[in-house]
């Protein structure tokens, strides 16, 4: 938490912001257009000028100073950090510019086209666990640290986490398909009730086909990648390959978070599938004229002056058709009584904690160099079954009593019979201990 506050602070500190106008946007995107399609990623200042002439014949024709506009356009551009000048010659001729990555990013955001296709997720499902299937592979024949680093660790927090954001792009695409479902389906039957309800049947098949695309890709695959995923983290395991089972771990939490977006939009959109087809079936196809929806909606504007109730009429008690036949007493459930409050007895306090930190003092007191040489001072005078549990008591009180040093790597000490521990360096004693 203390690293992001730190990050946030020197946000507010710097007074980032961002105010990109329509041409602005469309500015960028036509120099990221041009970088691909030639392969520069520089731009002179005439390309820039001319890139923002012609995007102003586009966005705004019959502009004027069209130059001076440029001139202001890139030194917003650079001013926000979406430009940035690579010459370092300053104002002493005219420059070179390269679009900063955070321009790259938000052009590629608007520009990629995020529409969910069954081509696009089952490509990049079938990479996925085909990627995985190598690292695998490797994972069960690494031996050292760095073919386990270059082989298991780079492949995963690199190439699989661009395939995972490849699929949530996806993913995304669908949310945006949807609501511009919604849209579509609510605009025709805004323009013609009773004549949409073909158009309107057809977008909901197409829903019906990307919910079974769905569910075939996304949480089909997904038992898959799970499976691929416990076998790379078994391996790093017998290995204690600490890094590789954190990229692995966070990977399988990607995977997670892609199922169960994946079953949150099939039960979304099973439901939205299901009200509009209520909806077309008991409205539209019922009312094609609009006639009763369109005098209740009257009838609720005028309540006013002409208020409307509900009346019924009463109804005829039911016919006892039997003799009532009374129930018999039922019995009352009790519980035995019992004491609510315990009586106090009285005991002997426990003097181990006290013996143990004296046994702890007079070890202590010989200045030795390594926490094992007090733990085998101590322990001999414990019960063997009781050791467990006074080792860490027993540590505790030297980390209080001495100063540590704490290497990188601890060796592992035995101190009493099967029992082991990660050894501590002992300094001095801290003051105003014996």
């Amino acid at each position: 938490m203390s690293e992001t506050h730190t990050r946030i602070a020197a946000l507010a500190k710097d007074r980032i912001a961002l105010d990109l106008r329509t041409e602005d946007v469309c500015f960028l995107a036509a120099l990221q257009l041009h970088s691909d399609a030639s392969g520069e990623p520089v731009f002179s200042d005439d390309r820039l000028v001319a890139t923002f002439a012609q995007v102003c014949e586009l966005v705004d024709p019959g502009a004027d100073n069209v130059r001076s506009r440029a001139t202001h356009a890139i030194q917003r551009m650079v001013d926000q950090r979406m430009l940035a000048r690579i010459d370092g010659a300053g104002l002493v001729r005219s420059g070179d510019y390269a679009l900063s990555p955070m321009a790259v990013a938000i052009v590629k955001n608007l520009l990629d086209d995020e529409a969910l296709t069954r081509e696009s997720l089952t490509l990049l499902t079938t990479a996925l666990r085909a990627q995985l299937g190598e690292v695998k592979q490797r994972a069960h024949q690494a031996d050292s640290e760095d073919e386990w680093r270059q082989g298991v660790i780079e492949p995963l927090r690199v190439t699989v986490r661009d395939l995972l954001a490849g699929i949530d792009r996806r993913a995304r695409g669908l949310d945006e398909q949807h609501i511009e479902l919604q849209r579509r389906i609510a605009d025709l039957l805004d323009a013609d009730w009773f004549s949409s309800i073909d158009r309107c049947e057809s977008l909901l098949g197409r829903t019906t086909e990307t919910l079974a695309e769905l569910k075939d890709v996304l949480l089909r695959d997904a038992a898959d990648l799970h499976t691929q995923l416990q076998d790379i983290g078994h391996a790093a395991e017998m290995r204690d390959a600490h890094d590789a089972l954190a990229a692995v771990q966070q990977v399988s939490e990607n995977v997670d978070r892609l199922t169960a977006w994946g079953q949150a939009r099939q039960r979304s959109w099973s439901e939205y599938h299901r009200y509009v087809h209520g909806f077309l079936r008991d409205v539209v196809r019922l009312d094609p004229e609009r006639a009763l929806s369109q005098r209740l909606r009257d009838q609720i504007a005028g309540w006013s002056q002409r208020p409307f109730r509900l009346v019924l009429s009463d109804a005829e008690p039911m016919r006892i058709l039997r003799p009532i036949e009374p129930h018999g007493e039922r019995e009352r459930v009790t519980r035995a009584h019992r004491r609510r409050t315990t009586e106090l007895a009285e005991v002997q306090p426990d003097a181990r904690p006290a013996a143990l930190e004296s046994a702890v003092e007079t070890a202590l007191a010989s200045r030795p160099a390594w926490l094992s040489e007090v733990l085998t001072s101590v322990l001999p005078e414990i019960p063997a079954q009781q050791h467990y549990v006074v080792i860490g008591r027993i540590a505790e009180l030297v980390a209080t009593r001495v100063y540590l040093h704490r290497a990188r790597r601890r060796a592992w000490v035995k101190v009493a019979g099967p029992l082991e521990v990660q050894d501590w360096q002992l300094g001095r004693q801290r003051k105003g201990l014996k």
